[in-house]
């Protein structure tokens, strides 16, 4: 009997540790730390609440709070529709089926340099193509997109729609591929049009595929972070600065590991309350 327990332990032990050594201590340490004035190279001074204190009178945390939810509120959606119409188009019996897949999921396989290299290309208000196609179609006077602080999260969103929805579109396939053929054909005798087997048959099949999408984009677009720093740095202005950005800078640039701590515990617990509440909501629909 030891001995089983001693080879089950062996299996256990190494992904326990590096989880314990990678991940438990040093959010341990971080929630330690979001409690205290810490400049890396001094001592640790404990200043209990002050660093959420200062976070309530602090403009520049509420415009990165804002960006977030306003990145979050549009990439959500328009991910999650791009996602399911490619994965139900690419469901299908075509030629060459397996390459558009493919294409559809390279964007998330490539560098992120690379890719804000690219769109920042794209966008140039004076060279980018997407401004000359605008122009082309009679619009006067095309967006500056990241180089205005209108229209630089619009940008954003349209990026981070495009690199993640190849990635979401495989999860929409996989739960398609589970529903059963013959309640199509049940529905088609039935005499019900495509968008009727859409909303009666492939909605409620996709229900728990669609519920773990929406967790992952939600957890994903709260945490955003080298897309925006890659492609407009924060910029024009705070125009597009988020939470994981703020944290970053203060902690990496400004040296104040204390306050950027602080910053990351607020993240952390609207990440959480977000999925328990995506939780409760679907164990509602589900009872």
């Amino acid at each position: 009997m030891w001995r089983n327990t001693v080879a089950g332990w062996s299996f256990i032990l190494p992904n326990f540790v590096g989880f314990a050594v990678l991940t438990l201590l040093p959010v341990a340490v971080l929630f330690y730390v979001a409690f205290t004035d810490w400049n890396v190279f001094g001592v640790a001074e404990w200043t209990g609440a002050a660093n959420f204190r200062r976070m309530w009178g602090d403009a520049s945390f509420w415009t990165a709070l804002r960006n977030t939810v306003y990145y979050t509120v549009f990439h959500i959606p328009l991910t999650l529709a791009a996602s399911l119409g490619l994965a139900l188009l690419l469901n299908r019996r075509l030629r060459g089926v397996r390459f558009f897949r493919t294409v559809a999921f390279f964007p998330y396989v490539t560098s992120i340099v690379a890719i804000a290299i690219v769109w920042n290309q794209l966008f140039s208000p004076e060279y980018g193509p997407i401004n000359a196609l605008l122009g082309a179609v009679g619009v006067d006077n095309p967006p500056g997109w990241t180089t205005s602080a209108t229209w630089s999260m619009p940008a954003v969103i349209i990026v981070g729609t495009w690199r993640y929805m190849g990635y979401y579109m495989l999860l929409f396939l996989a739960g398609l591929q589970t529903i059963p053929a013959q309640l199509y054909e049940a529905a088609q005798i039935d005499g019900a049009t495509p968008w009727q087997r859409f909303v009666n048959v492939t909605i409620p099949g996709l229900r728990p595929t669609t519920f773990f999408v929406t967790v992952m984009i939600t957890i994903e677009s709260f945490k955003v972070f080298d897309l925006i720093l890659l492609l407009t740095g924060g910029g024009p202005g705070q125009s597009t600065l988020v939470l994981s950005q703020y944290i970053y800078q203060k902690g990496f640039e400004e040296n104040q590991f204390g306050y950027a701590s602080a910053v990351s515990i607020v993240l952390f617990v609207i990440c959480f309350s977000i999925t328990v509440i995506q939780f409760m909501v679907n164990k509602r629909r589900n009872s």
